[in-house]
């Protein structure tokens, strides 16, 4: 059975395993935690525990709840400093917080703090996956985070939407649900006459992309629609669900499912099959070593399910060694494909644009199939 409609990520035999993704905003009110609107949540969570469902919960406001105890301007988000230090004093409320409301519910709740590197990395990414499945085995509910108190711009998910679809990737989710102060994706800026809420989007294409607008309304959090969209993006390369919905109201995960008031973002009809997950997993990377840019011969290719071979590179960008993962492009600018390197980026540039017989005499060693074998790559 596949999710078709909201409704579905309410159902245990359709949505066996569900990703909830909980915003700063909701959890934290200008005057400290929305208590009880939290109750709330995880009565749902627990009635979608007692259904049959298993349920990770993807949770922000450590920032916005240590900024608070630490009497830090600007939410917390006035440098890295503060953020940091905000984060390592919130976590700990937050964490009490999420254990004390599911102890309640007799549901047992386990911690994990994660960074970008820990789903980037391939080993370290089924770890992750180790440890989520053991703990859902065992019956615990997950409420993960991004480890804030230790992650540079550099190396962070910067908002906890593409967090959420990368754990949903790795535990092997049907859904991911995302709690926001929006209803979901409108065709324009909400706040503009005529706007209207899209039920349904079948890929996330160039002009849903359009439709998006910057951060969040409440200023607390570290994600907009953009974000969302990406986070969509990710969940369609495994097959995955996702839904953007309200949780400004009471029973928020109700209002989505029963009212069907949201919009649910489902991978397109186009006669493809989902990404292993392997390749997932490669897709939905966000901190790629380099690229190659291909000519449109190469890129038609790509699209028939060949490898990438040197004829059809232009221009390679950023220094990255062989096993590195890139990024494909085209000429435009528009990323095709992720896929992980057979050569260095010098050894790409010194290829690029000749054919396979000549590569021996260029290396000095024997050459390798392609610069990236179609078994290494993923269309997206």
């Amino acid at each position: 059975m596949k999710i078709a409609r909201l409704a579905d990520l309410a159902d245990a035999a359709t949505c066996p395993r569900l990703v909830v993704k909980v915003g700063s905003s909701l959890l934290v009110a200008k005057d400290g935690v929305r208590r009880a609107w939290l109750e709330g949540l995880v009565s749902e969570i627990a009635a979608a525990k007692a259904r049959g469902q298993d349920v990770i919960v993807v949770s922000s406001g450590a920032i916005a709840l240590g900024a608070k105890t630490l009497g830090l301007d600007k939410g917390g988000r006035g440098s890295l400093a503060d953020a940091q230090a905000a984060a390592a004093v919130g976590q700990i409320a937050l964490s009490g917080l999420w254990a004390e409301l599911l102890g309640q519910h007799g549901l047992t709740a386990a911690q994990l703090l994660l960074t970008l590197e820990d789903l980037e990395d391939r080993r370290r990414y089924l770890n992750a996956t180790a440890t989520l499945t053991r703990l859902l085995d065992a019956g615990a509910v997950p409420v993960i985070n991004e480890n804030d108190s230790v992650a540079t711009q550099e190396i962070r998910f910067g908002d906890n939407d593409r967090l959420a679809a990368r754990v949903a990737q790795a535990a092997r989710a049907s859904a991911v649900l995302l709690l926001s102060d929006v209803d979901g994706l409108f065709d324009r800026n909400p706040a503009l006459p005529g706007a209207k809420l899209l039920p349904e989007v079948r890929g996330v294409t160039a002009e849903i992309h359009a439709m998006a607008t910057g951060g969040s309304s409440s200023g607390m959090g570290s994600g907009g629609m953009t974000s969302k969209l990406q986070a969509a993006e990710i969940a369609e390369l495994a097959g995955i669900a996702l839904a953007i919905a309200s949780g400004l109201h009471d029973a928020p995960m109700a209002r989505a499912t029963a009212q069907g008031i949201g919009t649910l973002f489902l991978p397109k009809l186009n006669g493809r099959r989902k990404a292993g997950a392997r390749k997932a997993w490669l897709g939905g990377r966000l901190r790629l070593k380099g690229a190659v840019v291909v000519d449109a011969g190469a890129a038609r290719a790509l699209g028939r399910g060949s490898s990438l071979l040197a004829a059809g590179i232009v221009r390679t960008e950023g220094e990255f060694a062989r096993g590195d993962a890139i990024a494909i492009r085209d000429d435009a600018g528009a990323t095709l494909a992720h896929g992980l390197s057979e050569y260095d980026a010098a050894e790409c540039a010194r290829l690029m644009g000749t054919q396979s017989g000549e590569h021996a005499d260029l290396l000095g060693y024997a050459p390798r199939s392609a610069v990236v074998h179609r078994d290494q790559l993923v269309l997206l």
